[in-house]
């Protein structure tokens, strides 16, 4: 008994969409695919191809249709062109390369490439250049090529197409085609040109893509060809994609193709997107080959117009174009830098994160405070997924290009007071390590830092960098030595006020309390009057539940309770001892400025004449600063009855190691003694 014949396509399209849920179309798909099932199942299956159809929209649905594939083979091998067709499609859709089935089609394939109907053939070029695998390509590939020389203009674009695939699966059957290919190049048939173009050429064919390329902006209307007033768009970005692979690394090739890329540049319409496209693939080969300065200035000047469209597609291009050419043209690209940075304040997230990537790139020595004014702006008001890379490209700027130290340091507390919480681990040391090597800003820093914090403690590593600072100059910033700027009035019970709401704070983290801590245990050596102070907080973290605290305190009491590591006593060094003259140095610190060495030399003179007209002088390196005062006499009595005393104040707020030069003149027995020593035996608690 004869099944009733099946649905056709258009009515079951119509009754899946009557479908109101899901599980409603899916039962209808269900009950369709049994009916389907059963009529493969029929010897003589006169509605094959309907049934395929059917399956090809169910599987277009994402519904399970492998069931299919034998069908599809037995369509293929029909002499009917229409089951043909249907059998090919269903064969692209259900099948692929990793699927034994498809290596059933390679002789039906076979037989239709040497159909004697155009259509036949197109349809199992189309089948072989769409999922034909490296066996069926090698085993087929001898037809292609054939039908690659036929003079069928139809089937030469496909053959064409087909041998792309062709060489894509099995390169070494290039050779094959090179020839073919050379003749399809004097094609009319733009569709053919097309598809030339995708096969790999050879440089010698750069003349002759040029003067197609030309032929084609030169030519006049062509409605077939034609694309808002351009002359076929798609053709002359294939052939500038070839040119841009013929011309790489090729000195002849690019000199021979740099006029048409001028040509293509300045004459190709910008109003529409079909120009810009072609302007875009002009500006990659020119930048990709060895074209000539000027050409490629042109093509920079090209993307920076393009930064200027409203499509927001097309600035992200220029931009990204423009990030890979800065190393090579940076000139040229500092011409567009105003508007680089106006892209910043794009509300595109994706034009926002390559003009701040470009911006970086284009910052330099002459141009590092404008551009980081911008780049400090941007990072201010950005997005918080571009502040940890916007801060981190600004560290890297102000560290190879600073005019100044104190620009630099400016520059990073800058950059911690407005997102400190988004820098990398590094940035607290290496800006400890900045404010440590630039001597002379020590004042200036810790007066920054002292005000950046007061109040405010949600930027972790500037309270960080703060505290160490406070730490260490905290007597700078009590003495008010400030010259850069107007210093402050600081008491040192302030100073420790500040550390102690670190200390407490509920925005502190534990590493942050750990610079607090040892802050304010380095203060103990530098402030005198809040000594008892210090101690009483230090003691009560002693018990803190945090553990590396807790050590901390502890170990720090330890080393307060040991008064003999804590001696302020200085051993006294004999300086010169020479004919009988003697000179001791003996040392103490000032009360005043901790930085301030005070030296008292004694003089004496173990011989039986006295020694007169005595004159001491010396001299310390640049980085110290020598004060000499008058000496109590210029007579030094005869066997050590008497001495000379003189004061000299050092002043070393670097705490480098003290070196000194000294000069003596003095009369002796009626003769004129002079002599020049070095002091490099200072004990280091006299310096440090």
């Amino acid at each position: 008994m004869r099944m009733p014949a099946p649905i056709r396509l258009r009515e079951l399209i119509r009754t899946i969409r009557t479908a109101r849920t899901q599980a409603e179309e899916r039962e209808m798909i269900q009950k369709e695919c049994a009916a389907i099932r059963s009529s493969f199942r029929e010897e003589d299956n006169t509605y094959r191809c309907r049934n395929v159809a059917k399956l090809l929209y169910m599987h277009m649905l994402g519904y399970p249709a492998h069931f299919g594939q034998l069908e599809c083979l037995k369509l293929i091998a029909s002499q009917k062109f229409t089951d043909k067709r249907i059998g090919y499609l269903g064969a692209m859709l259900l099948l692929d390369e990793r699927q034994d089935v498809h290596l059933l089609m390679t002789n039906c394939i076979k037989n239709d490439l040497n159909h004697s109907t155009q259509y036949v053939q197109g349809l199992a070029l189309c089948t072989l250049g769409c999922m034909g695998s490296s066996e069926m390509c090698r085993d087929l590939a001898g037809e292609v090529e054939k039908l690659l020389k036929t003079s069928n203009s139809y089937l030469r674009k496909k053959a064409a197409l087909c041998a792309v695939h062709v060489i894509r699966k099995v390169p070494e059957l290039m050779e094959m085609f090179l020839p073919a290919t050379k003749n399809l190049l004097n094609e009319k048939n733009h569709g053919n040109l097309i598809g030339t173009f995708s096969d790999n050429s050879s440089s010698q064919l750069v003349p002759q893509l040029v003067r197609i390329l030309k032929n084609l902006i030169m030519s006049g209307y062509s409605p077939e060809h034609d694309v808002s007033g351009i002359s076929d768009p798609f053709l002359q970005v294939r052939i500038l994609r070839l040119l841009r692979i013929l011309g790489r690394n090729d000195d002849d090739s690019s000199e021979a193709m740099n006029d048409i890329l001028a040509q293509v540049a300045t004459n190709t319409e910008t109003s529409k997107n079909v120009g810009n496209a072609i302007l875009y693939e002009t500006v990659l080969t020119i930048m990709d080959i060895k074209s000539e300065s000027g050409l490629r200035v042109l093509a920079i000047n090209i993307l920076g117009r393009f930064l200027l469209n409203n499509d927001k597609n097309i600035r992200y291009v220029a931009l990204t174009s423009l990030l890979k050419t800065v190393q090579t043209d940076h000139n040229a690209v500092q011409r567009h830098r105003s508007t680089i940075v106006d892209c910043l304040k794009d509300l595109d997230v994706s034009i926002k994160r390559r003009a701040m990537e470009l911006s970086f790139a284009l910052v330099n020595g002459n141009n590092v405070r404008g551009m980081m004014k911008e780049l400090l702006y941007f990072l201010d008001s950005c997005e918080p997924e571009f502040k940890a890379d916007c801060a981190s490209g600004i560290f890297l700027a102000a560290e190879k290009y600073a005019p100044s130290k104190r620009w630099h340091i400016d520059t990073i507390m800058r950059v911690l007071t407005t997102a400190g919480s988004y820098v990398r681990d590094d940035a607290v040391p290496n800006l400890i390590q900045l404010i440590t090597n630039s001597v002379e800003m020590h004042a200036y820093t810790v007066q920054r830092l002292y005000k950046a914090i007061l109040g405010d403690y949600s930027q972790q590593p500037l309270v960080q960098v703060a505290s160490w600072c406070i730490g260490e100059y905290g007597d700078l910033l009590v003495s008010g030595q400030c010259e850069e700027e107007e210093p402050i009035q600081v008491t040192e019970d302030e100073v420790l006020d500040i550390l102690e709401s670190v200390l407490i704070s509920n925005m502190s983290a534990s590493v942050t309390r750990g610079y607090a801590l040892t802050a304010i245990m380095k203060l103990s050596t530098r402030f005198t009057c809040t000594v008892n102070r210090i101690k009483k907080v230090v003691s009560i973290y002693g018990s803190s539940i945090d553990v590396e605290l807790q050590q901390r305190a502890v170990e720090y009491n330890i080393l307060k309770s040991a008064t003999f590591l804590l001696s302020t006593g200085i051993p006294s060094i004999t300086a010169y001892n020479k004919n009988g003259l003697k000179i001791d140095f003996s040392f103490e610190r000032s009360n005043t400025n901790p930085s301030v060495t005070v030296i008292t030399i004694q003089a004496s003179n173990s011989t039986e004449l006295d020694m007169t007209d005595f004159v001491f002088q010396a001299a310390v390196p640049k980085t110290f600063q020598l004060q000499l005062l008058s000496p109590s006499s210029s007579v030094i009595p005869a066997f050590n009855s008497g001495t000379i005393t003189q004061v000299i104040k050092v002043l070393n707020p670097q705490k480098q190691q003290l070196r000194m030069r000294i000069k003596l003149t003095y009369n002796h027995k009626g003769s004129a003694m002079q002599d020049l020593a070095e002091v490099n035996n200072f004990p280091p608690q006299s310096w440090q």
